[in-house]
């Protein structure tokens, strides 16, 4: 009746909580006081690689609870395996039998199961040869179907609790991106709001630009392998199978993979979402976490939730850039416009100045358009305004500006150069117009260009385009078809 007593009592003790670390030491405790065992162990089943790891144990020595046992391997294997208790009455003499502790001197392993299902194993260990009898198996076989059931309610429980948090979580993401229409700032929200709400490590926001993934945003406490704005070709792995397919891609051991597969130095696994709205895949956000194993299937259908939310925000937030544009676009040209210009310029002021990189300012303007529109017409004239503005930004890179500043005049931003480096940039679009031959336009057409760079002619933004607009009036009176640096200091023309 004694043993029946502790049975109940054991029994009483880890139903009476839903907290499964709480569960899990409650089962070690008896077993540890109730049955007097030196070492013991709960061992759960990883249902996605299908192995034993030890989630909580007593006794075990230094590092020994870092192992993973597939079924069949071990006792614990085995009885994971067989579905009922395995003994071991003299590890020495069993060939199946794993140190765990140095003071083992017999081993018993019990399943935990759930219907017929096997969700651990209770691994029991003395310092005595042959130490279990049949009623002390027969009584912690019946403790281990208590725990089963304490162990299978507390899961679901913890189960129940992070749907309802990933569900809080989701509706707060939603709440806050579809509120924000600027993209830049609405990435990088975005990345923070997911790696809060999901406790991941690290999370990546890739967009799509032409055949490329770009890095957008990230948020987290790993170590960037790649700097933020890094491509990688759409159609390279992982990239290829998520964007064709638009399906989620889990690695859950990337410990040992290379630095050029990996985004962080820390990674062990990584999920991968792509963003999809209306059908169209936008690119895809990846969460980092510096454990293996760190993503279960539960989580997928959450995040897949929240990357779809993204997308529309995503989608929204491009859409406004777009109505945006419009309102910096100019109608002729089809380039941006002087108010562009202006925005523009005081962005990479600020942008040189906290960097303390170069930027600078060229002012170009087609030379006699007055009179070729008089001689050959406005339709012409406007036709060698839209090839001017078209030969500049084939020239030019992405990161430059190109704008109509009025008339036949343009504006040109380059960033990261400097003095130098713009004229010679300036020197080159002037040849360029010079060889071009215009249709219907019988003769050369040319171009005459002022540079100024930050911060040898200027700080401001008057500085700079008053430097520039002096030395593309140097330019003319040099003769035309002549670029000029601020101020007035080398021309160079055609003659």
């Amino acid at each position: 009746m004694n043993k029946i007593a502790v049975l109940y009592d054991a029994g009483q003790a880890v139903l009476s909580t839903f907290d499964l670390d709480e569960v899990l030491q409650r089962i070690l405790a008896i077993a540890h006081d109730y049955f007097h065992l030196r070492n013991v162990a709960i061992l759960l089943l990883d249902r996605q690689s299908q192995e034993l790891y030890v989630r909580s144990q007593i006794g075990w020595d230094e590092g020994q609870d870092k192992t993973r046992w597939s079924p069949g391997q071990g006792i614990t294997g085995a009885a994971a395996n067989q579905k009922q208790p395995v003994y071991a009455p003299d590890v020495s003499k069993d060939p199946r039998y794993f140190c765990s502790a140095k003071s083992t001197c017999s081993e018993l392993a019990i399943p935990l199961m759930v219907r017929d299902e096997v969700v651990g194993v209770l691994d029991c260990q003395s310092d005595r040869i042959d130490h279990f009898d049949s009623e002390t198996i027969d009584l912690l076989t019946l403790f281990s179907t208590q725990a089963s059931i304490a162990l299978q309610n507390a899961r679901l429980y913890s189960l129940e609790q992070q749907r309802a948090r990933q569900l809080q979580a989701i509706n707060a993401i939603a709440q806050q991106t579809t509120a924000v229409l600027d993209l830049e700032e609405l990435l990088g929200r975005v990345c923070g709001l997911i790696q809060d709400a999901f406790q991941v490590s690290h999370v990546s926001l890739f967009l799509r630009e032409d055949h490329d993934l770009v890095l957008r945003a990230h948020h987290g406490t790993l170590t960037p392998c790649i700097p933020e704005g890094g491509r990688f070709a759409a159609n390279s792995e992982p990239w290829g199978k998520i964007l064709a397919d638009s399906c989620t891609c889990t690695e859950n051991d990337l410990c040992k993979a290379p630095a050029s597969v990996k985004f962080f130095a820390e990674t062990a696994s990584r999920m991968c979402i792509p963003l999809v709205s209306f059908g169209q895949t936008l690119g895809v956000i990846a969460l980092d976490s510096a454990k293996a194993d760190a993503f279960r299937d539960g989580d997928q259908q959450s995040l897949e939730s929240v990357a779809d939310i993204c997308a529309t925000a995503i989608q929204n937030a491009h859409y406004v850039d777009r109505v945006k544009q419009l309102a910096y676009l100019d109608g002729l040209t089809g380039i941006f416009n002087r108010r562009f210009f202006e925005l523009r310029i005081m962005e990479e002021i600020e942008r040189a100045h906290r960097y303390g990189t170069g930027m600078a300012v060229v002012m170009a303007d087609i030379d006699q358009f007055k009179k070729l529109n008089d001689e050959f017409g406005h339709v012409l004239g406007d036709e060698v305004l839209r090839q001017t503005s078209s030969l500049f930004n084939q020239q030019l890179r992405k990161v430059d500006v190109v704008c109509r500043y009025g008339g036949e005049e343009f504006g040109i931003l380059l960033t990261q150069v400097n003095a130098s480096q713009a004229l010679g940039v300036a020197e080159k679009l002037r040849k360029l117009v010079e060889g071009w031959q215009f249709p219907g336009v019988p003769r050369t057409v040319t171009i005459s260009a002022g540079a100024a760079a930050l911060p040898e002619h200027g700080t401001s933004r008057d500085e700079l385009v008053k430097a520039a607009d002096s030395a593309l009036y140097a330019a003319k009176q040099a003769g035309r078809n002549a670029v000029c640096l601020a101020p007035f200091a080398r021309c160079h023309s055609a003659s």
